[in-house]
């Protein structure tokens, strides 16, 4: 389904329930606000809902709404590739949900319909493009919704997932209204006392496989017990590992109801989907993630067989 067809079909309906995923991210809330705005200036009845609560530093995309309680008739899920990412919160619309917006080509393709652009670099390009189908009007709010998800998923424009396109609707944005500087500003450049004490205490961690190649951090509950830093404030920890001169493939492992959340950044040369994909997970080839159940020794044997496997792979491919 395209984007045309979705901004069709969503905006048909009403008493619309819109679903970000668990652990949210720019994407899928700025998506999903997007979204939001839309279809309320449109005179629809919609909501927004996430399994977990929403980060402060999101707080500026999020309006006072009226009339929010009813008992949704169509369900959208906005940048959630897999059911399994919806949350517990959420489990009651595993079988419900109606259209998903996404990105990732690890889509699953649960929901009855899909809008997928595995080229954009973000679920953010797709929203945009459904509301301008629909014909309705990029507000200020709405740019600054879009924006966000742009700048968030691309690490402020600097990953390779960022196209012509991507700059292009960025610069729109702008123009519509959007306070770039101030997202910036909010997004990667300030950090809270906790944040710089949990990536401090992470930085600790760090472990080196393969001769420098993949670097490995891990964060514990005990860890964010300790520097009182919550969920919402781990967005970009993932990236720390890959920064690191002369690394392929950085790790990340988060604990996580009985095992551990994978992250797996990696350059050029290492498809991160593609392994991860073996490990049950998925997400794209410079970005992906899966989760593993066991101790924090065994998920770390697990996840560095695989990543070692993988570089072998490559090595062999490359002397050929």
């Amino acid at each position: 389904m395209n984007t045309r067809e979705a901004g069709e079909l969503l905006f048909s309906r009403d008493d619309i329930l819109i679903l970000c995923h668990q652990n949210p991210d720019g994407d899928t809330l700025g998506s999903g606000f997007a979204l939001l705005y839309a279809l309320l200036g449109a005179g629809k009845r919609a909501r927004l809902e996430c399994s977990d609560p929403i980060p402060k530093n999101f707080a500026y995309l999020q309006r006072e709404e009226e009339g929010l309680s009813f008992e949704p008739a169509f369900v959208v899920a906005v940048d959630i590739a897999d059911l399994q990412l919806l949350g517990k919160g959420l489990e009651a619309y595993r079988e419900r949900v109606d259209l998903c917006l996404d990105h990732h080509p690890s889509n699953t393709y649960y929901a009855r319909e899909t809008c997928l652009d595995a080229g954009a670099g973000a679920t953010a390009e797709v929203a945009l493009q459904l509301i301008r189908e629909v014909g309705r009007p990029v507000t200020p709010l709405i740019a600054n919704c879009i924006y966000t998800g742009l700048a968030t998923d691309t690490g402020c424009f600097r990953y390779s997932n960022v196209s012509p396109r991507t700059l292009r609707m960025a610069a729109d944005m702008l123009e519509a209204g959007a306070d770039a500087a101030q997202i910036n500003r909010v997004m990667f450049e300030t950090k809270s006392q906790s944040r710089i004490a949990i990536e401090k205490d992470v930085l600790n961690t760090v472990e080196y496989y393969f001769e420098g190649r993949c670097a490995l951090i891990y964060i514990t509950r005990e860890m964010l017990e300790t520097t009182g830093a919550d969920e919402g404030e781990l967005d970009g920890v993932s990236a720390l590992p890959r920064q690191i001169e002369g690394v392929e493939v950085g790790v990340t492992l988060r604990e996580k109801d009985g095992g551990y959340k994978v992250s797996l950044r990696t350059t050029e040369y290492i498809d991160a989907s593609l392994l991860c994909k073996k490990l049950g997970g998925g997400g794209h080839a410079r970005a992906a993630g899966c989760f593993l159940q066991g101790s924090l020794r065994e998920c770390i044997e697990e996840i560095t067989r695989a990543v070692g496997e993988a570089l072998t792979a490559h090595d062999r491919a490359a002397a050929c």
